[in-house]
């Protein structure tokens, strides 16, 4: 649930929904897969101000709706997100590097929508 985030001169309700797509769409999320994304959005939400408040999975991309503050643009949002979860997902789970053959775990792109 979405709350006011209150700081020392503003009061915010900063609702993305973000899309991020698998590289090359392969399907490489699972149960076993999306938890760990889950755990690891949030150690992410401890270390930044990015709140997840809803995350779900379709086999080649992920669905998450987060809420931030307006101090973070949506970009930098998407960069520090995509990155963290690719750096733990490949170290967690080598065989989903394999399938996207050593490469990235995200494609370049993202969808991202003010809610």
């Amino acid at each position: 649930m979405s709350k006011y985030i209150h700081k020392s001169h503003n009061v915010s309700v900063l609702l993305y929904h973000y899309v991020c797509t698998a590289k090359y769409r392969r399907v490489i999320f699972n149960s076993e897969v999306d938890r760990v994304l889950v755990d690891t959005c949030k150690e992410i939400t401890k270390r930044y101000e990015i709140n997840f408040l809803e995350i779900g999975s379709d086999g080649d991309h992920i669905h998450f709706l987060i809420q931030s503050t307006p101090i973070m643009s949506p970009s930098q949002i998407a960069n520090i997100v995509k990155s963290i979860t690719a750096k733990e997902m490949f170290r967690l789970y080598p065989e989903v590097k394999k399938k996207l053959w050593g490469g990235n775990l995200w494609s370049g792109g993202y969808f991202v929508s003010t809610v």
